[in-house]
């Protein structure tokens, strides 16, 4: 299995993912195209800088003959304007979050002007001609940098507008990672943890602590820590970035090195080289090159005094919040007490929401946390007829060849209750129907 680890010892923002994606070997066509074909007025201008001795590859995003520059070069705006940034950025878009519809964001773009709503920005990615699989991933970025600052402000999304992030250039680097990410052919993209710098950061909200808030929100259950430089370096764009196209959080992982990409920031800090590095290989490990891998939360909560009728309730809720796997586990607990040992399976965006659903429905006062890795067979679904009703069937999959397979419960329920016939003669004939469909198939 070919995998990208991407090590974000100086953390990461938009362009500097892109810069890593040409550094690593990306032609810069693909995402000359791409900017071309949102057709929002910019152009890529590349070229290659030494960052503390490192060459690396510098992307910037040129609006109307403009290049986008950090903040600290916009010093000439008025002190009049609602909404400057008058602290050092690191990268180009170092505080590039969202802001909901009541503030104004001042650039030197006409774009920035005004805020741009998820509805918006997913109807110019949506028109553009790129691939159905890069729209959704440009999308998801956008999504979950709105999903971000909705929580952060306790607002809906839909009244989440983006400024710095909904402006062309944010558009660019956004649509570019997602394409870009799409080209690398890779199987898997594996993250470090993440250095996310010091200080603070000024805002229209007021002055923050480095990670912003929007970029705390984004790095949940992720693997962070700060140097001794005190400056923003996980921009909340790169840090979406990541939470969309990273599978897991590890050290460098055993492989087979082909290929390294170094993308510069904007920033060239002293004695730091302010780059991301992007390293291409096969995964040494056998299990890896079958089994894809992903991060997930594992939540446990002691239950020794809830109503056993509650507990079936709270399962309910957990699957239909997005719980990966819900179970329960009896244990023997203090003073001697029968216990219910409740372990929760979730992505690290779910973990949250389900966390609460299990303060809110159970008796604990306490719920673990804790990350795991697991590998995971390729699934996909089918649909069979039957004489009662159509059937999907769950098909897993190793190194192409199919696994195991088995019909889906809650169509079989369904018919069984409809048609009133046992439930285990609909699950044997839909079983017949799959094994007759492979002996048709050509």
């Amino acid at each position: 299995m070919r995998i990208a680890y991407l090590d974000c010892f100086s953390g990461i923002s938009g362009d500097m993912f892109l810069g890593a994606l040409i550094d690593a070997g990306v032609a810069p066509e693909i995402f000359e195209r791409a900017v071309e074909a949102l057709d929002v007025g910019a152009k890529l201008e590349i070229s290659r800088v030494n960052r503390s001795g490192i060459i690396a590859t510098k992307v910037d995003v040129i609006v109307d003959g403009e290049r986008d520059l950090p903040r600290t070069s916009q010093a000439g705006m008025s002190d009049a304007h609602e909404h400057t940034h008058e602290h050092a950025h690191d990268h180009e878009h170092s505080h590039d979050h969202a802001h909901n519809h009541h503030h104004e964001s001042v650039h030197k773009h006409t774009d920035h002007h005004h805020g741009r709503g998820l509805v918006e920005i997913r109807n110019i990615i949506g028109k553009a001609a790129i691939s159905e699989s890069a729209k959704r991933v440009a999308i998801d970025i956008f999504e979950k940098l709105g999903a971000a600052e909705a929580k952060i402000h306790n607002v809906p999304i839909e009244t989440i507008h983006f400024h710095e992030v909904g402006a062309v250039d944010a558009l660019v680097d956004i649509t570019c990672a997602a394409v870009g990410a799409e080209a690398l052919g890779v199987d898997e993209i594996v993250c470090s943890p993440l250095n996310v710098g010091g200080g603070t950061v000024t805002c229209a909200h007021g002055t923050f602590p480095v990670p912003a808030p929007a970029t705390v929100e984004l790095l949940t259950g992720a693997p962070v820590f700060s140097s001794a430089l005190q400056s923003e370096l996980v921009t909340p764009t790169g840090a979406a970035i990541v939470r969309a196209l990273a599978t897991r959080f590890a050290s460098f992982p055993e492989m087979k090195i082909e290929k390294a990409g170094y993308g510069a920031g904007t920033r060239d800090f002293p004695g730091h080289a302010n780059v991301l590095r992007i390293t291409l290989g096969e995964a040494a490990s056998k299990i890896a090159a079958n089994i894809s891998q992903e991060t997930i939360l594992v939540l446990e909560a002691n239950l020794d005094d809830l109503n056993p009728q509650v507990f079936g309730y709270v399962m309910d809720r957990l699957f239909e919040a997005g719980a990966l796997d819900v179970f329960g586990m009896p244990v023997q607990m203090k003073k001697n007490r029968p216990g219910t040992l409740l372990s929760v399976l979730a992505k690290l965006d779910d973990a949250d929401k389900l966390t609460q659903i299990i303060f809110a429905e159970t008796t604990t006062l306490g719920v673990r946390r804790r990350q795991e890795n697991r590998h995971v067979l390729a699934r996909r679904w089918q649909t069979v007829s039957t004489r009662f009703g159509d059937v999907r069937i769950k098909i897993a999959s190793l190194n192409g060849t199919v696994s195991s397979y088995a019909p889906e419960y809650e169509d079989c329920r369904r018919i069984a209750v409809e048609h009133r016939v046992p439930l285990k003669l609909v699950m044997q004939e839909a079983v017949q129907g799959y094994l007759q469909a492979l002996k048709e198939k050509p």
